[in-house]
């Protein structure tokens, strides 16, 4: 977020930006990318859980803003149209697969059946300290967890706890009002401490 904060306070801002493309300056486009590349590859790795199909996927969002773009009313802020189409893409993209049935686990050996199959997650062990070997398995059972949660509970909190989304950014993504939110997210992060309770051991808190 900060990175994004940078940029923006640096350079003109978005409402500049897509005037500036409007008018026919396709630099502004290549800004736009630049500010929000990271963001939505982040996003879309998220979703996908697969480098490969993340880095796919945000090049199709990128391909439909350079085509939508010029139609932007400003209705909302270019971040959250950002993000909309971010979410549309994913979605898209996991009932494909779905219907191809390519979103089940990869055996241990790491044996792909298909392109299209998810890499299997095998957390880093090799040099650092303590404190990165626990964050990395603090991390892998957080994902793990979120994998358990039902696909709205889990965009809920990867949209506030993870993208740092507002609850209104976060209404206007899922077409919710700001009450209805608070309310999901309150249940979600429940739902996510059970699923966490079941996988940490004592013997695991330090």
């Amino acid at each position: 977020m900060i990175p994004l904060l940078l940029a923006m306070a640096s350079g003109p801002s978005d409402s500049e930006l897509v005037q500036r493309f409007k008018d026919g300056d396709q630099s502004a486009y290549t800004e736009i990318v630049r500010r929000y590349q990271h963001r939505v590859y982040s996003l879309c790795l998220r979703w996908m859980h697969n480098d490969r199909i993340a880095e796919e996927v945000a090049q199709d969002v990128f391909l439909a803003l350079f085509r939508a773009l010029g139609r932007f009313r400003g209705d909302a802020q270019l971040s959250t149209w950002v993000y909309r189409v971010v979410i549309n893409h994913c979605k898209n993209r996991r009932l494909y697969r779905m219907r191809r049935k390519t979103d089940r686990h990869e055996p241990l050996e790491g044996t792909r059946r298909d392109d299209d199959d998810p890499v299997r997650q095998i957390p880093f062990e090799g040099p650092g300290t303590d404190a990165g070997i626990h964050r990395s398995e603090a991390e892998r059972l957080v994902g793990e967890a979120l994998e358990q949660l039902d696909e709205q509970q889990r965009h809920i909190i990867v949209l506030r706890d993870v993208e740092d989304l507002s609850y209104e950014e976060i209404g206007e993504l899922l077409g919710l009002p700001r009450g209805t939110v608070k309310s999901r997210l309150h249940r979600a992060r429940a739902q996510l401490a059970q699923v966490l309770s079941r996988k940490i051991k004592k013997e695991d808190v330090l």
